[in-house]
């Protein structure tokens, strides 16, 4: 099954599971559109809701390809720059190219600005923080749904590696949403509104982050 739109055909996956109540529609990465529903929902009903659901899995689709341009390619500090291989260096950066040897250890490399870059921005913001707090310990690693992550009982915060990627006001934002979890472990009005105490514009910085 297909779904044609603007001249583009997607894939429509069709997952039955007898422990499925409702029927759920998501566009994938791939741009694949998968419909899960209950082992019992015939092919034609999958049809009409694909339907009667058109103008929403369109704008699903435009999101996941937005997400898709903000993630392929080469991206440093918010910055996106051409790819050019190289075997004279291990990296060097022009005005929108970056020149990359290709067995070079880009993550690594990532790794090492972000234990100095991270760093230096959790402590400015630790202290211009609102609220007394231990200052947390800094973890840096991979992930591929959160951002950041707080463990209120070790004091440690774990910053997602790709924020390295992003505009450091990213990394901001981030940075203050887990330090109110050490005044707040969740998501309650005065959660939030510590969250703003500290950054005014965190709104307008969290609604961007969904395009990533």
């Amino acid at each position: 099954m297909k779904l044609a739109v603007e001249g583009t055909n997607y894939h429509i996956e069709i997952e039955r599971k007898a422990s499925n109540r409702n029927t759920y529609i998501r566009v994938k990465k791939d741009l694949s559109i998968q419909v899960t529903t209950n082992r019992f929902t015939s092919t034609r009903a999958i049809q009409k809701l694909i339907e009667d659901n058109y103008d929403k899995i369109v704008k699903m689709i435009a999101v996941q390809q937005k997400k898709l341009e903000n993630s392929e390619g080469f991206f440093y500090l918010g910055k996106k720059y051409d790819i050019v291989y190289v075997e004279y260096c291990d990296i060097s950066f022009g005005q929108e190219k970056v020149f990359l040897n290709k067995n070079f250890d880009l993550d690594k490399w990532y790794k090492m600005q972000a234990k100095v870059l991270f760093l230096s921005h959790l402590d400015k913001i630790y202290h211009s923080f609102s609220r007394k707090i231990p200052y947390p310990k800094l973890k840096i690693r991979k992930m591929t749904s959160r951002w950041g992550v707080c463990n209120v009982k070790l004091k440690t915060v774990t910053l997602n590696l790709e924020l390295i990627k992003r505009d450091t006001k990213y990394l901001d934002y981030v940075i203050v949403h887990e330090l109110s979890h050490l005044i707040h472990p969740n998501h309650s009005k005065a959660f939030w509104e510590l969250v703003e105490e500290n950054m005014k514009n965190y709104r307008e910085c969290r609604k961007e982050m969904k395009d990533f």
